[in-house]
């Protein structure tokens, strides 16, 4: 896994995208500290969101709606 300095990873962009497109992960520091890792993003697949459906349902709100109360309002103020 390569590891480079944050200085030198600004200069370098292309080459190291082009590492992270063939497999590699690569490591970048500042000040020794490790900050960042660029990594494929295949390697880290999104996951769906759940469907909150039932739970909306659940909570049983009732009454107007806050975009339909403000829209009231603004209604109001401007007559």
């Amino acid at each position: 896994m390569p590891t480079v300095s944050l200085k030198e990873a600004r200069r370098r962009l292309g080459k190291l995208a082009e590492a992270v497109e063939r497999g590699e992960t690569v490591v970048i520091t500042r000040r020794g500290r490790r900050i960042a890792q660029l990594t494929t993003v295949a390697d880290h697949p999104l996951q769906p969101l759940p469907d909150l459906t039932a739970f909306r349902e659940s909570l049983g709100v009732r009454g107007v709606g806050l975009t339909q109360e403000l829209l009231e309002m603004r209604g109001e103020e401007r007559d």
